[in-house]
């Protein structure tokens, strides 16, 4: 199943409705379906690289739009769909664990799962059931889908093709060294 939603979603790549179709993905991606936006960003930026950042501005705003779903699956139906939905990914077993740390590290996880190949949907989902700022996930959601999807965009609009590759394989791995990197940098600071 995931494979031929994946096949479809590159044959939605170019479709002449495109951009809506983008903007779906990455709306429901934010809350539940499987697959990231990147799979249509990709071909979308390489057939027209003048348009990479409307593409990249698309898939943030939705995707922004999509977390605030999440984060309201959480607040107001956790028990009727945020808990099946965190179930099918295997995550609902850690969750009374998760919930005493979570605000604490509440910036540091939306950015994390915003910019690595974790799943964002589980942690729109895990800020509205622990009841983190609004605020604070709204300009979170913002900085970390702004990295991840303007950084695709300058890669494939300044690299085309030969890029494809690497993001399609290793760009989530950079992305988890950054934040890893990122967060020792500040323990280092907070503790020297």
């Amino acid at each position: 199943m995931i494979r031929r939603l994946y096949e479809w979603m590159l044959r939605m790549a170019e479709h002449p409705q495109a951009l809506w179709v983008l903007a779906f993905v990455a709306f429901i991606e934010s809350s539940i379906f499987p697959i990231p936006p990147d799979v249509l960003m990709i071909p979308m930026i390489l057939a027209r690289p003048s348009r990479a950042w409307l593409i990249a501005g698309v898939a943030l705003a939705a995707s922004v739009l999509g977390g605030l779903l999440g984060y309201a699956i959480g607040a107001l139906a956790y028990e009727q769909i945020g808990q099946p939905i965190l179930s099918a990914l295997g995550k609902a077993d850690a969750m009374a664990e998760f919930n005493t740390r979570f605000n604490d590290l509440g910036f540091w996880a939306v950015l994390v799962a915003g910019v690595t190949p974790f799943p964002y949907k589980v942690i729109t989902i895990m800020s509205g059931w622990t009841g983190m700022s609004l605020g604070m996930f709204i300009f979170t959601s913002i900085l970390a889908r702004g990295l991840r999807f303007f950084l695709v965009a300058a890669l494939l609009w300044k690299f085309g093709a030969p890029i494809k590759e690497f993001i399609e394989r290793r760009l989530g791995l950079m992305f988890t060294l950054f934040v890893v990197l990122l967060a020792g940098g500040v323990y280092l600071l907070k503790f020297l």
